[in-house]
């Protein structure tokens, strides 16, 4: 969570643009679109709101502003997430269980709290410290940006009205032949270099050596999801892992999230509302289980998270001009014309969420950030659709359950030379 030099003035334009942000993925909900939780996984959406306010009001507001008096006494018990050293939580489980405090008492809760940031990144000499604090919490309020998207498409996508969240501008299609990507072997450095900002599980630069493998230059599409499906991907135990398999028999798992079949085709609900799946679309909503079976069908593998920074560096680093980030308004997957590594979809790979070599935690209660979670997760890459384009970098690593699949996933194949 360092930054290279930065000042009040670029954090306070920060800030402002990311608040206002939050506000716009607002502007087309109704008052019941913010209280619903139908799964633990997906909170409230004004418990987003509140948190990510709450984030600036306890790490910043109250340490930092002198005789500061918080919004509500009780905000802090209700809005913490798994901060354990900020005290008592009310349970994850439960947000949807609180229709106090109300969404406008929400929305006032916001202003408050940005009136005091403002007047203090204005008025008062803020020290370097508490500028990179600011800072991570202008990131961490994009993370729930995106996660907002996720738990709205979940509320709106179970609904049998098919409620139109967004209408997406216009997508050019463009399509693209794939082909295989050829990384040689040897030693590579990964992992983020220290300029600019970062969270602190990309830390540090290190070494890693790859066998030389082979990267798809494209993400799967649904028609190529749909031949496995048509094959018995789902019925047939030796693509899967055992406890993926189970998961399929228990959970009923017969294709991705949000898809039906009807009179023999396939259509999902996107956040545009209830459409006929593109079968030149990437393929989205599948869980890490999916992905590597899908995989092993093919007869090729999911690229370690190691791999798929080193192909990232190597033949697509920069954001262009047809990356599909949430400033595209495109609010769901398309094909591009590049490799499109950046945007468009977080991409599984076959990486457990680990430690890096030289992380270290940082004190207080922000030392909790992202350490705690590195167990029986999996390694995501390159960001979605709903990642705010100036959030992510080749090195950024997401992580979620491996049989999770709310989130905007999809897959990349890999295979090692012969």
């Amino acid at each position: 969570m360092e930054s290279a030099v930065i000042t009040s003035h670029d954090v306070l334009k920060a800030f402002k643009q990311t608040r206002a942000q939050t506000e716009f993925l607002c502007e087309t909900l109704e008052t019941e679109d913010f209280v619903v939780q139908p799964i633990v996984d997906v909170s409230p959406i004004k418990w987003h709101l509140g948190h990510t306010t709450w984030f600036f009001e306890n790490f910043i507001l109250v340490p930092g502003l002198k005789d500061y008096k918080p919004f509500h006494p009780k905000f802090n018990y209700i809005f913490n997430s798994y901060y354990v050293a900020a005290g008592e939580r009310w349970t994850r489980a439960n947000r949807g269980q609180l229709t106090r405090p109300t969404v406008k008492e929400i929305f006032r809760y916001r202003e408050y709290v940005e009136e005091y940031m403002v007047s203090f990144m204005e008025k008062s000499q803020v020290s370097p410290e508490l500028l990179k604090v600011i800072e991570l919490g202008i990131n961490h309020e994009q993370q729930h940006q995106e996660l907002f998207l996720y738990d709205i498409k979940r509320i709106l996508g179970d609904n049998p009205l098919n409620p139109v969240y967004r209408i997406s501008e216009k997508a050019e299609n463009v399509g693209s032949d794939k082909k295989w990507l050829k990384v040689e072997e040897g030693q590579y450095l990964i992992g983020h270099d220290g300029g600019g900002f970062h969270f602190d599980n990309e830390k540090g630069r290190h070494q890693v050596f790859l066998h030389a493998f082979e990267i798809e230059s494209g993400l799967v599409t649904n028609s190529e999801y749909m031949e496995f499906m048509d094959a018995g991907g789902y019925e047939s135990f030796q693509y899967w892992l055992h406890e993926a398999w189970d998961w399929v028999g228990n959970e009923g798992i017969k294709h991705p999230r949000y898809w039906a079949k009807e009179e023999g085709e396939w259509w999902h609900y996107t956040l545009g509302g209830y459409e006929k799946v593109n079968p030149d679309d990437p393929l989205s909503h599948v869980s890490y289980y999916e992905a590597d079976a899908f995989a092993r069908w093919k007869k090729c593998r999911l690229p370690t998270e190691q791999e798929w920074e080193v192909a990232c560096e190597k033949f697509s680093p920069e954001i262009c001009n047809t990356s599909n980030f949430v400033e595209s308004n495109f609010f769901k997957p398309v094909q591009s014309k590049d490799y499109g590594f950046l945007g468009n979809l977080w991409e599984w790979t076959s990486s457990p969420y680990v430690a890096y070599p030289y992380f270290e935690i940082a004190e207080g209660a922000l030392g909790e950030y992202n350490g705690k979670f590195m167990v029986n997760q999996m390694v995501l890459r390159g960001g979605s659709f709903g990642t705010p384009q100036n959030h992510i970098r080749p090195t950024y690593r997401n992580f979620f359950h491996p049989h999770l699949r709310w989130l905007f996933s999809g897959i990349r194949l890999a295979k090692h030379t012969k």
